[in-house]
């Protein structure tokens, strides 16, 4: 049967990609237990664990699923066709929201993964050209790098322009499923009946709600929208939408309170209430030193992890901190905490004008920053000794950004980070009976510290040559002309929580 062989195609394909991801977590907790065994005398035991739902069902497990793939798609392709498939009862788990408190995300069983991934895939397939070209998300031919591309020259174009920023509540939790079907009759969407089964066997007996964590919902969500992205073009209205992000704007005061009634009657007619705290309602766009007539008067906007005015595209504040934090935490791990306790717990004692576990931090920051590239990568790059690199890291998660300020003032703030660490370094190591004050790098003046640890070689080469946001966002800005956006960003860019 060809759907036999579909779904044994789509199952091994998960289970693949689960049992990959429990090998690179597995090497990931023994490398990370071989840098603490390095750094510190008692590095504790190296624990790995099994996600707690394959305990629940062997079908949660990867390695057992792929063993016995072929009698699984047997079996599911059967129900299917006699339009008696129904999905396992998903384990769930409770994800971080970047906006505060928390959601609830559905961990489906490996087969009815592979299902759902199938049928998202087939639908899309059949009714991409209905979507809207302004919706961004969950979709092979769009991604939220083209959202931040089309809304950043947009908004360049006129002195002033109004901006409507909403924002839904529950989005996913709230959506009818009277209205979600009523899509698929009324606007032109192609659905077989097995389709049809299998999309409200996922969506189970509640008459509201898509659950988040399996496949097909990203169509349903895109689909669900349709009609919301129909009508503000219809009005000639400019938008971006994300899932359920959206930013509307427009020339014309007019037309912007347009996209305020279509936002309320979407509300009403879906059963997805707008949240009115987070929402920012309509704003005018104008440059900080306008005067604006306007009493909702800004001159940036928020989408994703950037945030966009009218001349620069800047990493989002937020996504900001959430930067300066991990690399806080990684000059804190490496050069505070081993050293912070009464009882030394430190294995090496920096010596001979050498720190080795300064040179630790700042490889990770690197890799952080960088990915796997190194500078010499980098600058070769740059300087057009090589014609291809593979951007990695989490600076690659923002391929679009032109602020230069905010970069520059980055690498301030980094290259301060790692002399406030050396000074604490310092003192800890006096209260613990080393006097380093005459070695470097505890001895470098503060104006100094990026220019001497540039020039210090270990093994031969630079390697405590500090990172720079600025450096590789010229190597950023150059793949983005030389390969386009999907050249430069992160593969699992629209996975990102930003």
């Amino acid at each position: 049967m060809i759907l036999e062989k579909q779904l044994l195609k789509f199952i091994q394909a998960e289970a693949e990609k689960l049992s990959d991801r429990h090998h690179a977590y597995h090497n990931s907790v023994n490398l990370e237990f071989e840098r603490k065994s390095k750094r510190l005398l008692d590095p504790g035991k190296k624990v790995v664990t099994l996600p707690p739902h394959w305990s629940e069902d062997k079908k949660f497990n990867p390695f057992h699923v792929n063993k016995n793939r072929k009698k699984i798609a047997h079996s599911i392709a059967k129900k299917i066709l006699l339009g008696t498939y129904s999905p396992n009862s998903p384990a769930s788990m409770k994800v971080r929201k970047p906006s505060g408190g928390y959601r609830t995300v559905s961990i489906y069983q490996i087969p009815d993964a592979a299902v759902s991934s199938l049928f998202y895939h087939q639908l899309l397939r059949k009714n991409k050209h209905r979507l809207s070209s302004f919706a961004y998300a969950y979709r092979d031919d769009r991604n939220a790098h083209f959202a931040i591309q089309d809304i950043s020259l947009e908004l360049g174009q006129a002195p002033r322009i109004f901006v409507a920023e909403f924002d839904f509540s529950k989005f996913f939790d709230n959506i009818r499923h009277d209205y979600l079907f009523a899509q698929f009759d009324e606007n032109g969407f192609s659905i077989s009946e097995s389709e049809r089964k299998v999309i409200q066997a996922f969506l189970g007996p509640s008459g509201k709600g898509i659950p988040q964590g399996t496949s097909i919902s990203l169509f349903l969500a895109n689909l669900v929208c349709w009609n919301l992205d129909k009508k503000l073009e219809l009005a000639g209205l400019r938008f971006a939408r994300y899932a359920d992000d959206t930013v509307i704007w427009a020339n014309d005061y007019q037309k912007i309170n347009i996209a305020y009634d279509i936002i309320y009657r979407f509300s009403a007619e879906t059963g997805v209430a707008i949240n009115l705290e987070k929402s920012e309602g309509i704003s005018l766009l104008c440059p900080k030193d306008h005067k604006s007539e306007f009493a909702q008067c800004k001159d940036s906007v928020d989408f994703l992890g950037y945030t966009l005015s009218k001349e620069k595209i800047s990493i989002k504040e937020k996504s900001v901190l959430k930067i300066k934090k991990e690399i806080s935490y990684i000059l804190y791990k490496h050069l505070i905490q081993p050293l912070k306790s009464s009882v030394l717990r430190s294995l090496s004692i920096p010596a001979n004008n050498k720190d080795v576990d300064l040179l630790r931090a700042v490889s990770e920051i690197r890799r952080f920053l960088y990915g796997d590239l190194t500078d010499e990568m980098i600058s070769n790059y740059i300087n057009g000794a090589s014609n291809r690199i593979f951007f990695k890291g989490t600076m690659s998660f923002y391929p679009l950004l032109n602020d230069e300020m905010q970069l520059r003032q980055l690498d301030t703030w980094l290259v301060l980070a790692i002399f406030k660490s050396i000074k604490l370094r310092k003192r800890l190591l006096a209260r613990h009976g080393y006097n380093r004050a005459h070695s470097s790098p505890f001895n470098i003046r503060k104006k100094d510290i990026a220019s001497t640890l540039r020039r210090q070689k270990d093994g031969g080469k630079k390697k405590l040559q500090i990172p720079s946001f600025f450096f590789i966002y010229q190597a950023l800005r150059k793949g983005l002309s030389d390969m386009g956006v999907e050249g430069v960003m992160n593969p699992k860019s629209n996975m990102y929580n930003y």
